[in-house]
């Protein structure tokens, strides 16, 4: 059927419009419904809907006067009005439903979530009220948007908002079949199902096709609708390309300079690539006209707290450190960052063309604040082009990450969105950036979790044509987790059986906007269904007999906690032993490998102690007391240079130890090592420890032995200010005068 409209149905469309105007007229006169009010709004008729509105305000009906005060912009009134409505009519379900689409719109979605329920309790079949249901749980990324949507269409067929919502969310899963279809299915009941011609557009958009057909069709039924410029920027965020769904949201606010939703993401968007100005100016302009979102609040309040940082800027890096651990972190963040960019600039055969922007965040909330929206994150760190934004070490419990690791892994997003323009399916970006870590250091990188166990137990596994959706909307809890196993391990496999280069190849056939299942074909040489099942075989030879195990092991490792807590050391010892050949892996909380050394170090066997904790230190486990006893027992041993080498892998994990810091300062000052120990003891300086006089002459006498004199009696100078008296310093005074005026006569 030829979709273009004929010049007689643009007449006719017309002569509707200004129909309905009139119609509106004359209700606001005779008394108008809310109907024609949003009818005059959809269409762009703002003056006319405005007075439309304003009519129904003196209405004698509270729900009336409810739809007036919501359309007026008065949402405290509006909100008002609803609950005596309510009152008044305590069985009518729509009054809550509408009431609850209010609350929705004004970021309650607690309260939004149960009107629409009380709605259904009234009335089981009520359609509107699951398609709220479904608007709240689209908003957090819940698997039940998706049934709650469905559910609404199976009891209104004619629910052509229902079918928008639907192809919103397959959109989002990146089925653009079915989100076509969908937004196709609101159309054929409503043609001027503005959503869905937006939907199009957007999916035009993201295949590099001119979406101009579709915005002319929304522009046909409302020159001023905003929303949809915003509905395509909204997707094209969503799958990373950021400076892109910019330049929609900036259309939107052309066509709808009120529209404050597209300024509040025109502004968290703008701050996401490294802008602090007008993120601020958009962002103020929203709050101050009534929008304020939790997005929108916490943004600004982000940015009030940007005082407190500071930033350097070094080659092609500009570090964001706040300025009470800059000091500490940034000689580590650093020279990690040039060993990761030297690295992937040879791997994956590419420079940046311009510099990378990482934060850094003490504080997780405000790193929450700087990735609110997106989803399925694993909250470590989240890349926006060439700008990566990560939890400090400080800001999680001592061992819960490594800092290093996922500098690594988002690192790696940098280059991979860059080199594909930023045209990568969700899955391959994160799984290669996994692998990465892992290729980085075979101690770092995700190890099988139990969740991950279960999954693989239960065959939740997804195929890798769908695997994206394992990050967006999971269908259990901690899927997320699991795909990001699950795509690491398929990177893993893909390099062992094809090679390092394949990787590379896969990331070109993306950048050409190629699907998985075509790129596992062309590159692969194997169906999407083959390469699955060959996958699935390869990961069950290095892992099935973990899941096989997987229910003995929770049996014995409790049994195990017992027989530690009540000290029988063979026992742990025996047991322990039967525990860790089941998941080796397992190096989390309540682990084989610390009860094992423990019970070692209890029988006096400290040998034996070191190879479980050597062990546990290989195969990735990071607790820190646990690799500080390491360490304590190598150097009792005589071993300092295995010692100072787990100490340095703790700098990885949690730098914000003086103690660490301490300990493998002096380990490498009796190496000679004087750099490292340089380092390390201007480490337990930038974290400010009571013993200021100790910490200023150690790194004092590492400048001294390094032959850097001038930094030396800085040092020295400072910690003779912070004790006068104290002996170690002045004699190295005496020494450092002595070795002056010894100069001195070998000049003469």
């Amino acid at each position: 059927m030829n979709r273009r409209p004929t010049r007689r149905a643009k007449q006719l469309f017309f002569c509707a419009a200004v129909c309905v105007a009139c119609l509106a007229g004359a209700h606001i006169a005779s008394g108008a419904a809310p109907d024609d009010c949003h009818a005059l709004r959809k269409h762009g008729h703002r003056a006319e809907a405005q007075k439309c509105y304003e009519s129904l305000t003196s209405a004698r009906d509270p729900y009336l006067r409810a739809e007036g005060y919501w359309g007026t912009g008065n949402y405290q009134e509006a909100n008002n009005q609803f609950r005596i409505a309510v009152a008044a009519s305590p069985a009518n379900p729509v009054i809550r439903v509408r009431w609850g689409r209010l609350m929705h719109e004004r970021f309650n979605n607690t309260d939004a979530d149960g009107l629409f329920k009380e709605a259904l309790e009234k009335d089981p079949k009520n359609a509107q009220a699951y398609y709220g249901l479904a608007l709240v749980s689209a908003d957090g990324f819940d698997n039940k948007a998706i049934e709650f949507t469905t559910k609404a269409m199976e009891l209104d067929p004619k629910l052509y908002e229902a079918h928008e919502l639907m192809a919103d969310l397959m959109l989002e899963d990146s089925d653009q079949a079915k989100a076509f279809a969908e937004a196709d299915e609101a159309l054929k009941i409503s043609p001027e199902a503005l959503d869905a011609m937006a939907i199009h557009a957007a999916i035009e958009v993201l295949n590099d096709r001119s979406p101009d057909a579709w915005l002319e069709k929304i522009r046909q039924v409302n020159p001023t609708y905003g929303e949809g410029y915003a509905l395509v920027a909204h997707h094209l965020v969503f799958n990373r390309r950021y400076e892109d769904g910019i330049a929609y949201y900036r259309k939107a606010i052309e066509a709808d300079p009120q529209l404050w939703s597209a300024r509040a993401q025109l502004g968290i968007n703008l701050m996401r690539l490294g802008q602090e100005d007008e993120p601020r100016k958009q962002l103020e302009m929203a709050y101050n006209n009534g929008y304020r979102n939790e997005e929108t609040v916490n943004t600004l309040r982000l940015l009030d707290s940007y005082k407190n940082f500071v930033t350097f800027k070094e080659g092609n890096t500009i570090l964001k450190l706040q300025k009470k651990e800059s000091d500490l972190l940034r000689p580590y963040y650093d020279a990690e960052l040039k060993r990761i960019m030297d690295t992937y600039n040879k791997k994956y055969k590419m420079a940046l063309p311009g510099p990378v922007q990482v934060e850094v965040y003490p504080d997780h909330e405000d790193f929450a604040v700087r990735t609110m929206g997106m989803p399925g994150l694993g909250a470590l760190g989240v890349t926006f082009g060439e700008v990566v934004a990560m939890d400090s070490p400080s800001g999680r419990p001592p061992g819960q990450f490594l800092w290093a690791s996922t500098l690594w892994h988002e690192m790696s997003h940098v280059y991979i969105l860059t080199a594909t323009n930023h045209r990568v399916p969700r899955w391959f970006t994160e799984g290669l950036a996994v692998h990465e870590e892992t290729e980085a250091s075979p101690e770092w990188g995700d190890r099988i979790t139990p969740d991950v166990v279960a999954a693989i137990q239960e065959k939740k596994l997804l195929p890798v044509a769908d695997l994206d959706r394992g990050f967006i909307r999971p269908d259990y809890p901690n899927q997320v987790l699991v795909s990001y196993y699950q795509a690491g391990r398929i990177c893993d496999y893909i390099q062992e059986r094809w090679g390092a280069d394949k990787l590379l190849d896969m990331v070109h056939s993306f950048a050409k906007l190629t699907k998985t299942p075509d790129v596992i074909r062309q590159e692969l040489g194997l169906a999407p269904e083959e390469f699955d099942k060959e996958f699935l075989l390869w990961l069950d030879k290095d892992v099935g007999q973990t899941v096989a195990n997987f229910d003995k092991w929770r049996a014995a490792v409790k049994d195990l906690v017992e027989q530690a807590k009540n000290k029988n050391y063979d026992a742990v010892l025996k047991q322990g032993e039967e525990v860790r050949r089941m998941y080796p892996d397992y190096v989390y909380p309540a682990n084989a490998y610390e009860f094992m050394a423990q019970a070692n170090i209890a029988k006096g066997d400290k040998k034996a102690a070191v190879a479980i904790l050597a062990a546990y230190e290989k195969i990735g486990g990071h607790n820190p007391p646990a690799l500080k006893q390491l360490a304590s027992l190598e150097e009792e041993l005589g071993n300092p240079a295995e010692a100072a080498a787990t100490l340095d892998r703790l700098n990885y994990i949690f730098p914000e130890d003086e103690e660490l810091h301490r300990r493998l300062g002096d380990l490498w000052f009796a190496e000679k090592k004087f750099t490292g120990a340089i380092r390390e003891y201007a480490a337990v300086v930038a974290l400010q420890p009571l013993d200021k006089a100790s910490a200023q002459y150690n790194l004092a006498r590492a400048y001294f032995a390094a032959g850097q004199k001038d930094q030396a009696e800085d040092h020295l100078l400072a910690s003779l200010e912070a004790a006068p008296d104290y002996r170690p310093a002045q004699k190295l005074l005496l020494q450092m005068k002595d070795s002056d005026e010894g100069n001195k006569n070998e000049g003469k």
